[in-house]
């Protein structure tokens, strides 16, 4: 999956001519710059915001908290860089997937806008290819019990129990209980929200992903500003260790130049999701003017969840000062601890087990939809009631599991699914960069 991250957002950036690099403004302008105006939705699909931030409420979770750590104790400083590299291409790809996923979505028997890599396998590849979209959907709904489900509520819990930690310490001979109880608890608000269909998921995630992210921003930049003196320093010890991660000595030098690339490289993959396809399903239920337009949120989308979000989980751990148990896979405590040199023990506590809370819950419900849309594409509608009960059971399974199993489940099938979503990409690149092309030179739909 790493080399085709590299490899895949290389050769699509080359095809379409770089344009997240030459493009960015206007892709801002065209996404941000228009998130705030109303914005209204016909039968059976949703807004652009709303197809966005479904999208980001399945990204910008734990993988921008715990991903973004682990990047860092796992391969050293320098991983950052690489977890921006990837981002850089990311755009690209995510770009490619949301652009094919209206190209080529349908209407189900509901009346609802489907789309995603295996839509765009069945109507833009001849039948020959028909067992890509199929083994797409396969690897993604194991997937979504995975990234989607217990390590992001594997997440919440822990966050929640250093947070109830900081206040009532005996609780911690509770823990296994204390698990299980928050398990059917979050079990019981994904499924009331779950069984409302796209637009009800669409509608939670429109209010909570703008305001949490915009919380978490806030913060991290007191953090960061509060130890302004080590800015500098900060970037400085990235860029030393992106090729030679014992440059700095000490407990970081251990970890290999190896250990650096694909710890920052797997974690922007698990934080942004380009690649996998998966933000592509929710993007295809948008009610938007064309491929082009929508592909424009595939951009921002990475931009804002692993460019901003990411970076100001890195730069306040590094900034901090904090220390950090380089080889040693790490849940919320790290940055839990570089909250709590400006804001003390409690409070950050509290406000990470809230941010991580929020964050995964909308993750949660974003993978309920993708999982929900691959086995309806295998099965049909009433076999994905089936499967929407089964996830919400497994919430409470990923409460009370071990944190190294859910991640391990998480990894793998990340790289499965994201071998057949790039087959297609590769073998539909050209018709992302012919509409590409048509659409930047038409003047009249850049004014719009």
């Amino acid at each position: 999956f790493l080399p085709c991250t590299i490899i895949g957002g290389l050769y699509l950036t080359i095809r379409n001519r770089g344009i997240q690099f030459t493009r960015f403004g206007y892709a801002m302008k065209n996404t941000v710059g228009k998130m705030f105006q109303k914005q209204e939705a016909g039968a059976g699909a949703v807004t652009p915001l709303q197809a966005v931030t479904t999208a980001l409420a399945a990204t910008v979770g734990t993988g921008n908290i715990v991903g973004t750590s682990q990047a860092i104790a796992l391969g050293g400083y320098g991983a950052v860089f690489w977890l921006w590299l990837a981002a850089l291409l990311g755009m690209m790809i995510k770009y490619s997937e949301v652009t094919l996923s209206i190209q080529y979505r349908e209407r189900d028997a509901k009346g609802d806008w489907v789309g995603g890599p295996m839509y765009y396998v069945k109507n833009g590849l001849s039948k020959h290819w028909q067992w890509v979209g199929i083994l797409f959907c396969v690897f993604a709904a194991i997937a979504s019990f995975g990234i989607g489900n217990m390590s992001q509520v594997n997440s919440i819990v822990g966050s929640l129990n250093d947070a109830i930690d900081a206040f009532i310490p005996a609780a911690e001979g509770e823990r296994k209980l204390l698990n299980f109880v928050f398990g059917v608890a979050i079990a019981a608000l994904i499924g009331v929200i779950l069984f409302g269909g796209i637009k009800r998921i669409g509608a939670v995630a429109e209010k909570l992903v703008p305001v949490m992210s915009v919380l978490y921003i806030i913060f991290a930049l007191v953090v960061i500003f509060g130890h302004a003196g080590n800015i500098g320093p900060a970037f400085g010890k990235i860029f030393a260790t992106a090729f030679t991660p014992k440059a700095l000595g000490g407990a970081a030098s251990g970890i290999a130049l190896k250990q650096t690339i694909v710890w920052g490289l797997r974690r922007s993959a698990f934080s942004n999701e380009a690649g996998l396809g998966s933000a592509a399903i929710a993007h295809a239920a948008a009610d938007t003017k064309g491929p082009v337009q929508q592909g424009l949120y595939g951009i921002f989308e990475v931009f804002a969840d692993t460019i901003v979000i990411c970076t100001l989980t890195a730069m306040t751990i590094i900034c901090s000062g904090v220390d950090i148990t380089f080889g040693q896979k790490v849940g919320s405590e790290l940055i839990t601890s570089a909250f709590a040199t400006m804001f003390g023990v409690k409070f950050a506590s509290v406000f990470v087990a809230l941010a991580l809370t929020l964050f995964a819950f909308t993750t949660v419900l974003g993978w309920s939809l993708y999982g929900s849309r691959c086995v309806q594409y295998l099965f049909g509608l009433k076999v994905a009631k089936g499967y929407q009960v089964l996830f919400i059971i497994i919430v409470v399974v990923g409460a009370v599991a071990s944190l190294d199993v859910v991640w391990d489940i998480a990894d793998t099938f990340n790289g499965l699914m994201a071998i057949p979503n790039f087959i297609a990409l590769f073998a539909l690149s050209g018709v992302v960069a012919k509409l590409t092309k048509e659409y930047f030179a038409d003047k009249t739909k850049l004014k719009q």
